[in-house]
Protein backbone atom coordinates (compact mmCIF):
# COMPACT_ATOMS: atom_id res chain seq x y z
CA UNK A 1 0.00 0.00 0.00
CA UNK A 2 1.37 3.41 -0.92
CA UNK A 3 1.38 6.44 1.37
CA UNK A 4 -1.29 9.00 0.50
CA UNK A 5 -1.48 12.45 2.10
CA UNK A 6 -4.91 13.30 0.64
CA UNK A 7 -7.34 13.80 3.53
CA UNK A 8 -10.48 13.06 1.48
CA UNK A 9 -9.02 9.75 0.29
CA UNK A 10 -7.89 8.76 3.78
CA UNK A 11 -11.30 9.67 5.20
CA UNK A 12 -13.10 7.38 2.75
CA UNK A 13 -10.74 4.47 3.46
CA UNK A 14 -11.08 5.02 7.21
CA UNK A 15 -14.87 5.14 7.10
CA UNK A 16 -15.03 1.81 5.27
CA UNK A 17 -12.75 0.17 7.85
CA UNK A 18 -14.70 1.74 10.74
CA UNK A 19 -17.93 0.20 9.46
CA UNK A 20 -16.31 -3.21 8.94
CA UNK A 21 -14.75 -3.33 12.42
CA UNK A 22 -17.73 -1.74 14.14
CA UNK A 23 -19.97 -4.40 12.67
CA UNK A 24 -17.63 -7.18 13.83
CA UNK A 25 -17.23 -5.86 17.37
CA UNK A 26 -20.62 -4.23 17.83
CA UNK A 27 -18.90 -1.04 19.05
CA UNK A 28 -18.02 2.38 17.67
CA UNK A 29 -14.40 2.39 16.51
CA UNK A 30 -12.12 5.18 15.36
CA UNK A 31 -9.91 3.82 12.57
CA UNK A 32 -6.63 5.46 11.57
CA UNK A 33 -4.06 4.49 8.98
CA UNK A 34 -0.46 5.34 9.68
CA UNK A 35 1.68 3.85 6.96
CA UNK A 36 4.82 5.56 8.26
CA UNK A 37 4.57 4.26 11.84
CA UNK A 38 6.40 1.00 11.21
CA UNK A 39 9.39 2.94 9.85
CA UNK A 40 9.35 5.84 12.32
CA UNK A 41 8.37 3.89 15.42
CA UNK A 42 5.73 6.53 16.26
CA UNK A 43 2.03 7.20 15.76
CA UNK A 44 0.72 10.74 15.34
CA UNK A 45 -2.31 11.04 17.64
CA UNK A 46 -4.19 14.22 16.78
CA UNK A 47 -5.94 16.17 19.52
CA UNK A 48 -6.36 19.62 17.93
CA UNK A 49 -6.89 20.93 14.40
CA UNK A 50 -7.04 24.55 13.30
CA UNK A 51 -7.13 25.68 16.94
CA UNK A 52 -10.13 23.49 17.83
CA UNK A 53 -10.36 20.24 19.77
CA UNK A 54 -10.37 17.23 17.45
CA UNK A 55 -9.25 13.64 17.18
CA UNK A 56 -8.63 11.96 20.51
CA UNK A 57 -10.25 14.81 22.46
CA UNK A 58 -13.51 14.77 20.48
CA UNK A 59 -14.00 11.10 19.67
CA UNK A 60 -16.94 9.18 21.06
CA UNK A 61 -15.50 5.84 19.97
CA UNK A 62 -14.87 3.13 22.54
CA UNK A 63 -11.84 1.85 20.60
CA UNK A 64 -9.11 3.20 18.35
CA UNK A 65 -7.76 0.90 15.66
CA UNK A 66 -4.51 1.69 13.86
CA UNK A 67 -3.74 0.09 10.51
CA UNK A 68 -0.04 -0.08 9.70
CA UNK A 69 -0.55 -2.03 6.45
CA UNK A 70 -3.59 -3.59 4.81
CA UNK A 71 -3.30 -6.55 7.19
CA UNK A 72 -1.51 -5.25 10.31
CA UNK A 73 -3.53 -3.41 12.90
CA UNK A 74 -3.61 -2.60 16.57
CA UNK A 75 -6.80 -2.16 18.62
CA UNK A 76 -6.82 -0.20 21.89
CA UNK A 77 -9.46 1.21 24.21
CA UNK A 78 -9.76 4.95 23.67
CA UNK A 79 -9.34 5.63 27.39
CA UNK A 80 -6.10 3.63 27.43
CA UNK A 81 -4.82 5.60 24.44
CA UNK A 82 -5.66 8.87 26.19
CA UNK A 83 -3.72 7.73 29.24
CA UNK A 84 -0.69 6.88 27.10
CA UNK A 85 -0.78 10.26 25.35
CA UNK A 86 -1.29 12.46 28.42
CA UNK A 87 2.26 12.03 29.68
CA UNK A 88 3.60 13.60 26.47
CA UNK A 89 1.51 16.80 26.54
CA UNK A 90 3.91 19.76 26.65
CA UNK A 91 6.99 17.67 25.80
CA UNK A 92 9.03 17.39 22.62
CA UNK A 93 6.54 14.70 21.50
CA UNK A 94 3.71 17.27 21.48
CA UNK A 95 4.09 18.44 17.87
CA UNK A 96 2.42 20.06 14.89
CA UNK A 97 1.50 17.80 12.00
CA UNK A 98 -1.33 16.65 9.80
CA UNK A 99 -2.51 18.59 6.78
CA UNK A 100 -0.04 21.47 6.29
CA UNK A 101 0.91 21.34 9.99
CA UNK A 102 -2.50 22.73 11.00
CA UNK A 103 -3.00 20.05 13.63
CA UNK A 104 -1.41 19.26 16.97
CA UNK A 105 -0.80 15.78 18.20
CA UNK A 106 1.33 13.44 20.21
CA UNK A 107 4.08 11.39 18.61
CA UNK A 108 3.31 8.22 20.54
CA UNK A 109 6.05 5.58 20.47
CA UNK A 110 4.79 2.23 19.22
CA UNK A 111 6.63 0.62 22.14
CA UNK A 112 4.15 2.38 24.47
CA UNK A 113 1.31 0.42 22.85
CA UNK A 114 3.17 -2.84 23.34
CA UNK A 115 3.98 -1.99 26.96
CA UNK A 116 0.34 -1.04 27.60
CA UNK A 117 -0.79 -4.38 26.22
CA UNK A 118 1.67 -6.37 28.33
CA UNK A 119 0.73 -4.57 31.53
CA UNK A 120 -2.96 -5.50 31.32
Amino acid sequence: MKYNSDFAYDLKVGQVKEKELGFLLGQEIEVKRDLKAINTGNLFIEYESRDKDSGLVKTTALYYCFFFTDTRMFLILTEDLKTLCRKYIGTSRDVKGGDNNTSKGILLPLKDLITQTKSK
